[in-house]
């Protein structure tokens, strides 16, 4: 077999091994069977093609056509030639085979299953890329960038895993990639002819050369540290690796913002999975619950609902008051809540109306307008927390006082834009052209939503999607589930001028864990929040109650199937989920004092108490101590800075104008060491910044980069003040002909430090002061320098060596 032939097979290997990390993806292996199917095919057809010596069109041809030809093999239309022949309805199922995959994949969340079209889109992408990494590697011969395409499947789970990927699949695809390039470089040097050492002896191509093993060496060392050294050394996940595995960030306001996520591809992926998994542990002191809520849809345009980036103020800022009217009752609960370590977002689930919080740090945040709790800088995974809220009793009465908003009110504009849809137009009109207020109109949209009128439930529906067609399509259809039900009240709302939005969260569920609450992904939920002046945003779930375990019902929303009547005798302040629930009983459900005690609590094991040797007690101490020598060196070159930063000699006052109201900035009069203090001043800031992840860009001016220290990490007054203050003395140290110095810089050293701690997650400040970034950054870089010069030492001395060789001074051989 020559060269070009066995570096083919080599690159059809390479190709299938860069499509492990899809594994992630789907729940079984069929897509593994069929594109080892495909990518031998295409290999054999590529080894075919050069045995009879096929220019390269013809190759390329040749690749392209069986791809085809086993494509539609594997998914048929029905009309082929000979079964096998592609025609034009097989390209016309091809596209919808396409729009199938498009469909699935915003309704079905990671792993998914079986999907044909899905199946079809990765296996047609694994054949395309094993046909592009053919012609890189055999015709251009450039193997080199073969790894592009390989790169693009592995950004496939990137793209769509809620999680960080696994290193494990990318190790497999970086392995078949170097393959690749050892493969080629060895059909290379077999091209060269035979080699020879000094003395003539022939050399095979695979024997050990003392050059080569000492590049093969350096390789392994240097993927295996960018492999290892991220995940080894907590310092080094700051910046764009950090990045790489959170969300986008996005939105203004002082608390920051979270990026966009699309909650209903999130909530139908959830209800569409094979299997049931635990997200979330609750308990309540709140007799009958409403439902947890975690994230709001309230922009409307022609592509349906989606989610705009939410802002706030962090929660260790406290919260304000919820309450939206004096007539109305509330009454505070307290609820517990854990999140397993399946369900990792940004967006924290909690019940509406929340006046305090326990247990989530500086970097969580609250926006009030859609009372949603989110972070930009870590997720739930993990997490336990809990939180006081206000339940509101409205009776259907008191919803009646509640006035339209008028047309200029800003709220009444941004919450009723809806597309341009005639029939929609007359189906509310016709419903609401009777009706007197707000609260009747919007029941009237409500009630709409019966088995009366041939709403169903069901998850499988022709269009999964919650785009303005898709809506439209359900009511006419009328057959979908809760984020179709929820999109259409909301969007029918709109249209009678009231203010709508879309909520997401889970429902009580089915499954209980003593006297808490277990939601699954088969709890998730979405529904309906209207605004009605005076009461704030009012919940109705228009999904029918009785395919919905869990669901809730109200007073003011009650259920629209039930066959009987309501009882007159019910109490009218009741809560969500009170007499009209259709959940579990209020006999068993979790009432209880919280201070009993906390979520799965269990009796701590304690250990036997033993005793220790000597060697044992110095092992560990010689252990904490190598644990404290990062800290201890940060300590002292803090120390070292802050000293340098102490007024050394007799100060004047300066005339600088921009300098803050009532606080004295002081110069000294030697100007050198003036300068010189500044800079320790600022170097200690920028390793400070290190130390708590903000990202430090060396082509800011410090004005600048001061300012965007207090906006990342969202520093106010006097941390805010003394960062300015550091910024401007080094940039007049830099610039200006008379320079900042004294006492001041070290006071707003120790601030800055204050505010960032504040802000910053635990995990943060404890890496900050145990393993500060900033040290083993430097140590990092010390270490790559010396060992730079090792080898420019040893480069050296080996040509000194060949120089001076007792061999130049032996006779010339005879030739």
């Amino acid at each position: 077999m020559i060269g070009r032939r066995r570096l083919g097979l080599v690159a059809a290997a390479a190709a299938l091994l860069a499509a492990a990390p899809l594994d992630l993806i789907f729940d079984t292996y069929t897509w593994l069977v069929q594109s080892l199917i495909v990518v031998a095919l295409v290999a054999g057809t590529a080894v075919l093609t050069r045995t009879v010596r096929f220019p390269t069109w013809a190759q390329s041809l040749g690749m392209i056509v069986a791809l085809m030809l086993v494509l539609t093999w594997m998914y048929p239309s029905g009309k082929e030639l000979l079964s096998l022949v592609p025609g034009p309805s097989t390209f016309t199922h091809f596209g919808e085979l396409f729009a199938q995959a498009g469909d699935d994949a915003r309704s079905y969340g990671v792993p998914v299953p079986d999907r044909e079209g899905l199946l079809f889109a990765a296996v047609l992408g694994i054949g395309a890329v094993a046909i592009a990494v053919d012609l890189l590697t055999v015709v251009a011969r450039r193997p080199a960038l073969a790894g592009l395409p390989m790169l693009a499947i592995y950004s496939v789970p990137v793209a769509v895993s809620v999680d960080s990927v696994p290193v494990l699949p990318f190790v497999v695809g970086a392995t078949g990639f170097l393959w690749l390039l050892v493969a080629d470089n060895v059909d290379r040097v077999r091209r060269f002819g035979r080699r020879f050492t000094g003395d003539g002896r022939g050399v095979d191509v695979w024997e050990p050369s003392p050059l080569a093993a000492a590049g093969r060496r350096l390789a392994v060392i240097g993927v295996a540290a960018a492999v290892l050294l991220p995940l080894i050394i907590p310092g080094l996940n700051t910046g764009g690796l950090n990045q790489l595995t959170q969300a986008g960030s996005g939105g203004n306001g002082s608390g920051g913002g979270t990026g966009r996520i699309n909650l209903f591809a999130a909530l139908s992926g959830q209800l569409n999975q094979t299997t049931t998994t635990a997200y979330v542990k609750v308990k309540t002191n709140e007799p009958d619950p409403f439902y947890l809520r975690f994230g709001v849809a309230d922009v409307l345009t022609d592509q349906g609902f989606s989610s705009r980036a939410p802002s706030g103020r962090p929660l260790s800022r406290g919260l304000d008051n919820p309450s939206q009217s004096d007539g109305v009752d509330y009454r505070q609960y307290r609820a517990e809540v854990e999140i397993t370590e399946d369900f990792g977002q940004k967006l924290a689930p909690i019940y509406s109306n929340i006046v305090g919080v326990n247990g989530l740090d500086a970097a969580w945040s609250y926006d009030p307008d859609t009372q949603v709790v989110f972070s930009n800088r870590t997720t739930t995974k993990g997490k336990k927390y809990s939180f006081d809220y206000l339940r509101a009793k409205y009776t259907p009465a008191q919803l009646r006082t509640a006035q339209p908003l008028a047309r200029t009110e800003p709220l009444r504009a941004q919450f009723t834009t809806v597309p341009d849809d005639p029939k929609i137009k007359t189906l509310v009109r016709g419903l609401v052209e009777n009706e007197r207020t707000d609260y009747d109109r919007v029941s009237a949209i409500y009630r709409y939503f019966s088995r009366d009128n041939g709403f169903t439930y069901s998850l499988r529906t022709a269009d999964p999607q919650v785009g303005a067609s898709a809506i439209a399509a359900f009511l006419e259809g009328k057959a979908g589930y809760c984020q179709q039900y929820a999109a259409a009240m909301a969007w029918m709302v709109r249209e009678a001028g009231i203010p709508a939005r879309v909520a997401f969260g889970f429902t009580r569920g089915s499954t209980r864990d003593g006297d808490a609450y277990v939601l699954t992904n088969r709890n998730a939920h979405a529904w309906t929040e209207v605004y009605l002046d005076g009461f704030g945003w009012v919940p109705f779930d228009a999904t029918p109650a009785a395919a919905v375990a869990g669901s809730s019902r109200s007073d003011w929303a009650p259920d629209t199937d039930r066959a009987e009547a309501p009882d007159a005798t019910a109490s009218p302040g009741t809560a969500p989920d009170a007499a009209a629930s259709t959940g579990p009983s209020t006999a068993s459900r979790p009432d209880r004092d919280l201070d009993n005690g906390a979520l799965g609590s269990q009796a701590a094991a304690t250990p036997g108490t033993t005793s220790s040797t000597g060697l044992f007690v110095a092992g560990i101490a010689a252990l904490i101590a190598l644990l404290a020598v990062p800290a201890l060196r940060r300590a002292l070159v803090r120390r070292r800075r802050y000293a340098a930063t102490v007024p050394k000699a007799a100060a004047v006052d300066s005339a600088d104008d921009a300098r803050p109201q009532g606080r004295d900035v002081v110069v000294m009069t030697e100007q050198v060491q003036a300068r010189e203090d500044a800079h320790a001043a600022w170097d200690e800031l920028v390793d400070t910044m290190i130390d708590y992840r903000v990202p430090v860009d060396p082509t800011e001016t410090p004005r600048h980069t001061a300012q965007r220290l207090i906006r990342e990490a969202n520093l106010q007054e006097a941390p805010a003040e003394s960062a300015h203050l550091l910024g401007r003395a080094e940039e007049r140290a830099r610039y200006a002909r008379q320079p900042l110095q004294g006492g001041e810089l070290t006071i707003a050293l120790g601030r800055v430090r204050k505010g960032l701690a504040q802000t910053a997650t635990k995990r943060t400040r404890l890496t900050a002061v145990l393993l500060p970034p900033s040290v083993l950054m430097r140590w990092r870089m010390g270490i790559g320098d010396v060992s730079a010069r090792w080898m420019d030492a040893f480069s050296h001395a080996r040509d000194l060596a060949a120089r001076f060789s007792p061999r130049r001074l032996l006779p010339r051989r005879a030739r």
